[in-house]
This record gives C-alpha cells, structure tokens and sequence, in this order.
C-alpha cells in the first residue's frame, strides 16, 4: 500500500493578514490561503486558516509533517509596552542604568527632543548590594535575603516579572543566578530573566534590554504558544510545531520557562526575518544573489539589502530600544496599504505611520473604515481591480474610496484622483528615502540589484518604488502575498551563542573557547525536532577591534581556517580595509566576544511553474498616470503561462496580491511562474547585449 503523501504548512501572522502556505516538499506544488488576523486571539486565525488551506487541498491534518510560523505577536507587546510590568534588580549604584542608555538624548544636538523612554519605570527599580569587579573578585557578597526583600516590595506594587541585570555579570555570572534563585524561591510563579543566562554579552545597557524585554513578553508569548498548540493539536497536527526567530531561522516551540524567556527575545523579529529567508530562496533560483527586499503589508514595508550573504546585525532596534542579538538586518518604514493618508496642519500630504489594520481596515474594504489610506489610493488610480481582489473574498468598492479620499483632496485643491495619485507618490519617495541611505551605507549601487516584491502591497508598489531607485529589474514571486508564510516553512534551525572572550586570547583559548560554544549549539541541536533538517553546519566568529578602538567588526573565521590568533588576525585585516579602506597594521587585537551560529537545512523542493498554457484573456480597464486616465488592461495571474510577455499599464490579479505593471515597463513570466518587470530602456539594452 502506498503512504498517503506529506505536506508541510507555513504561516505567518501580520498585523493585517494571516497568511498560510502548505507545501509537498516532493514536488514543490503550493497552496495558500489568507485570513484577517485577529489581534485579541491571534492564534484563532492561524487555526481558521490552517483549517480552510487543509479542507480546500483536501488533505488530512495527520497528513502534516512539519509546521513552521512568524509572528509579530512579540513585536507588537514590546512596541505597544502591552505586556508585563516589570521589575529591574541592578547594582547598587546604578538605578538609572536603562534610563541613561548609551547617551541621554537620541541626538544631543536637538534640544527638544524627547528624552528615552525606559521600559521599566524608575520606582520598579531595586538596587542589590552585591558587587564583583571586572576581574571576577568578590567585592560584596549576595544577601538573598536582600534579594527576597526587593522581590516581595516589587511583587507588592503590582510588578508581574523581574529582570536581574548586575554589573559584569556576563563574564560572572553568579550573582545573577544567585539572585534569580532567591526571587523564585520567594515567588515560585513569577518570571524571572537573568541576562547572563539569556545573553552573556559586555555593556550591561544593551544585556539589560534584552532582559527586560524578555520579562515583559514571556508570560504573553507562552499564552500565546499554549493556546496555539493547543488548538493545533485539536485540530488533529501531530507533527513537530516550529516558530521563526529574528536571526532567519527556526526553533521548536518549547514550554520550559527559561526557554520560554528566550523564546521572547529570540523570536520578535520573527516575521521580516522568514520574509527575507523565503525571498532569498526565490531571488537564488531566479539566479541571482544581490537583491533588494520589499515586504509590503497593510501596516509597514520591511526593506533588507543581500548582497551575496543574507545580512545579519547585532545592532537592531526596536524603536528606540537597541537589541544586541543576532538578527537579520531589516529596516521597516510605517507605509504599508492600510497606512491612513491625510493632510497635516501645515498643509502637506502625508502616508503612515497610523495604520487602519484588518478592522476596520482601508474604506474600500466595507468593513467600517472611513478614513482614506494608500489601499483607497491604489483603487481610485486602477491599481486594484474590484471584480477580482483576493479572488473575491475581499470587496473592493472604488466608491468607497473615492469618498474617503474626497477630504484630502479638497485639502490640496486637486482631483480626487490626483490626489489618490500623489499618496501614492508620497509612499514611493518614503520608501525611497530610505533606502537610498542603506545602499550608501553598504557602499553598493541599486542600480545593480533586483528588487524582490512581496507582501500583500509590495507587487502594487515595485516598479514605481523600481524606477525611481533604477533597479535592474522586479522580480514577484509566484505567491508573492505568502512569501513570508513560505520562507517560515523553508527556512533552516538555527541557534547563536555568545561567550566572553577568553583572557589572555591564545590560539589555546580560542580553540577552547568555540568548542565550547560549538558544544553548546550542538545540543541545542539535539534537543530539537530535527528529524527533517539534517544538514549542519557551524560558523564560528568574533567581535574584533584595536586595543584603544570603541568599535568592534564581526569577523567570521573561515570554515576551514585553524582557530588561532594568526587566522583570525589575517581575517580582522580583510574587514578593517573593507570597512575603513585603510590597513590596521600590527597593532594589538582587543577580541571581545566569541560566537558560534549553528544552523541545519531541510530538504524540499523549489516551487513549481503555474499557468494554464492558454493565452491569457486580456481584459480592458484604465488607471491613472500623470494625472491623466489611460488605457490599461487587466490580466489575471493563474493563466500566465511560462514565457508569457506584456507591457504595462497592466494589473496583473492573484488570489493573494495584485501586481501593477506601470507604462514603460515590460513584464515576463519566467520558468518558476515568477514576474520578471524590467523598465523598457533596460529590456532594450539587455536584448542587444
């Protein structure tokens, strides 16, 4: 008898859509469904979907081998400050540790700007008396009565975590779990993220964030994750149940409280991160390595720029709190498709930040909403096309738009339409100004980069955001409105661990100290469902500077490089140079940190070709460009066939997006049914080449 095929679902949680994919890892077919997010119950939407995308392909939950998701379940606690109260215990001499940061003000030069915003309130601060120097000697002993003392007041005001931050404590770390003992011992219930055990890094500012933010979204992301198995486990998935984290890979979900913590921090990132991981496996079989992303939702645009290697950045932020693990560097802009447009009091147009979300959402969704937003936008310009917007299950009236936009444009004295027409003008140059000063900062010209266009809005928004960076070219995925949900399924396990860099640094202790860490991620490996990613590999690197410098360069040691201070000497020059185009000479090494990222591949299949073989129908419509109606038409993306060609204006319809072929510009269909559009004069030059 043979066994009933396997599938694999993918899911991502945006602020506006769930999206779900569910894939046979055999032969790469796709299935995919999108289902308004719920932001009271957002696990009740990944179920709902994950119900509809089984039903509809007709397979049987036991049929499932593997489920993978993002979220911005975290993300959203921490930028909202919707989660714990927390409690701080620090040394005794530093209560205004996370209030001082790095500097007291963002820009010392502006005089009115606001001061930082500390994510724990300054009477939620307790000092512990507890004190070990730099060198590891026992100033001050732990009084865990002390330590109780502190937990029982903060307990008493209402605090519902706490976060133990002590001064070195990355490099001795006693303390810290000391302390943590004594808080559980007296409240056995309570969360409690030690930030040596979390992330054992120098600079107390940047470990005490991750700390803190770890007690602040613990307890709401394991409710989360509970009802989410839960119901997943009802639904009738006995298969392993993974969760996307912000370095681009992925994680079983685990219910061990420490864990748990870790979880919190690892993980909010987690959508933009499975975005990048399922675009760079698009643009790669499209063959190409050096692209630039455009993650397009209802509430923001997700921008990160590969060249070669998927970019990764200890140096995140999340708005103005700094996050120091390892994270796939993505810059996000608040101009998605749910972005309301208005006038400001001095008279000019502006897109974002506030979203309209999922409900009441854009005003041509009839759902409630009436304020206008760049949605409405693209519908007054044609970019939409009402009788087949996400196949019907979303109504799409142009009258409703028309009407939100009305305001705006009596504003500015123009058209509706031409008022429609400058919103989205206005998002173009946002996205723009963003990220023209990313390229520079990489030292790399967009003119050579392919933009990868997805999300829901994204294939609305490529090719004007395409002409006016002079890309070589847009390339749309084949579901581009689920590539986030497609990359959470197709991404690797992966696991980063930092340690202290050993004193004195000698090729004995640095061979030391990365087995050790190797050692670390490899039974962090083990203890993982990773029957279906069996191909490891491990990186080691550090964080390198000249004795005397403030900066460190991540300096990767090559793989089959001896872990000695020579190699890593010969390597820290080739990043020097790059990065300063001057050469360090022979001055002394200052090794911080020590890191190694583990990381294991799964098997399955590129996604297969779509289209009916049939010419597509090509139905007449008009939009608006320059102010004036032209001519357009409409195709409908499911009977493009392989090969086919078209010129713009032209919307192209799917079940998941739409995509807006502007005039000038030439759109292909290539082998993995993926939209090539190319600016005509780059086509011209490409054809006589």
């Amino acid at each position: 008898m043979t066994p009933a095929p396997r599938y694999r679902l993918g899911v991502d949680v945006g602020g506006t859509f769930t999206d779900i994919v569910l894939a046979d890892p055999r032969t790469g077919d796709l299935r995919s469904a999108k289902v308004p997010s719920d932001a009271d119950n957002p696990a009740r939407a990944v179920v709902s979907g994950v119900r509809a995308v089984l039903d509809e392909a007709g397979v049987r939950p036991d049929q499932v081998e593997y489920f993978s998701h993002g979220q911005t379940f975290a993300l959203n606690t921490v930028l909202q400050r919707s989660g714990a109260r927390v409690g701080l215990l620090v040394t005794r001499g530093f209560p205004d540790l996370l209030d001082i940061g790095r500097l007291r003000l963002e820009d010392p030069i502006d005089l009115f700007a606001e001061p930082r915003r500390s994510p724990v309130a300054r009477e939620d601060v307790r000092e512990v008396s507890a004190r070990v120097s730099a060198g590891g000697r026992e100033v001050r002993p732990l009084d865990a009565a002390e330590v109780a003392a502190a937990a029982d007041d903060l307990v008493a005001s209402g605090v519902e975590a706490i976060a133990v931050v002590f001064l070195h404590g990355h490099r001795h770390p006693a303390h810290e779990r000391a302390a943590r003992e004594a808080v559980l011992k007296a409240h056995p219930d309570l969360p409690v993220a030690c930030s040596s055990a979390l992330w054992p890094e120098e600079r107390e500012y940047e470990r005490g964030i991750v700390a803190v933010l770890a007690a602040h979204v613990g307890r709401a992301l394991e409710g989360y994750l509970d009802h989410l198995v839960r119901e997943l486990r009802a639904l009738g998935l006995d298969c392993p149940l993974h969760i996307t984290k912000s370095n681009g890979g992925v994680a079983s979900i685990v219910h061990e409280p420490g864990e748990v913590l870790r979880a919190a921090v690892e993980t909010l990132l987690s959508g933009p991160a499975s975005g990048v991981a399922g675009a760079a496996r698009t643009a790669r079989a499209a063959g190409t390595d050096r692209f630039i992303t455009m993650d397009m939702g209802g509430t923001s645009v997700d921008c990160a720029i590969v060249d070669g290697a998927v970019p990764y950045s200890t140096e995140s932020s999340l708005g103005d709190l700094p996050l120091i693990i390892p994270s796939v560097e993505v810059s996000s802009i608040g101009a998605g498709g749910g972005s309301i447009v208005r006038v400001d009091a001095a008279g000019v147009l502006k897109v974002g930040p506030r979203s309209a979300g999922a409900f009441p959402g854009p005003a041509a969704y009839l759902r409630g909403g009436t304020e206008p937003t760049l949605t409405d936008a693209y519908a007054v310009c044609g970019y939409l096309d009402p009788s087949d917007f996400a196949e019907g299950g979303v109504p799409l009236d142009t009258g409703a738009a028309r009407r939100a936009l009305a305001p705006v444009a009596a504003a500015l004295g123009t058209s509706v339409e031409e008022a429609a027409e400058a919103a989205v003008a206005v998002a173009t140059a946002m996205m723009h100004a963003q990220l023209v000063p990313m390229c520079a900062q990489r030292g790399v010209d967009p003119g050579g980069f392919t933009l990868v266009a997805y999300g829901g809005a994204g294939p609305v928004q490529a090719a004007l955001l395409a002409r006016a960076l002079n890309t070589a070219e847009v390339l749309v995925p084949a579901s581009p409105g689920t590539l986030c949900a497609y990359g959470a399924l197709a991404t690797d396990l992966r696991t980063d661990v930092v340690a202290p860099a050993p004193r004195p640094v000698t090729d004995a202790s640095l061979a030391r100290g990365w087995e050790e860490l190797e050692a670390r991620a490899r039974a962090w490996y083990a203890a993982q469902e990773n029957a279906l990613h069996p191909s490891v590999h491990v990186t080691r690197w550090a964080d390198v500077q000249l004795e005397g410098q403030s900066f460190t360069l991540p300096i990767v040691l090559p793989d089959r490089a001896e872990p000695s201070v020579g190699a890593l000497r010969t390597a820290f020059a080739r990043a020097y140079r790059k990065a300063y185009s001057v050469d360090p000479g022979e001055g002394a090494l200052d090794v911080r940190s020590l890191r190694v990222g583990l990381t294991a591949s799964s098997r399955m299949a590129g996604h297969t070709a779509a289209g009916t073989g049939r010419a597509a129908e090509r139905i007449p419509h008009r939009v608006v460009e320059g102010g004036e109606s032209r001519e357009a038409v409409v195709l409908r993306r499911p009977s493009l066939a392989p090969g086919t060609r078209f010129h713009g204006p032209a919307v192209v319809t799917a079940p998941d997006t739409t995509v807006y072929v502007p005039s000038g510009f030439t759109a292909v269909v290539d082998g993995a049914a993926d939209l090539r559009i190319r600016a005509n004069d780059r086509e011209e030059r490409t054809e006589r080449a």
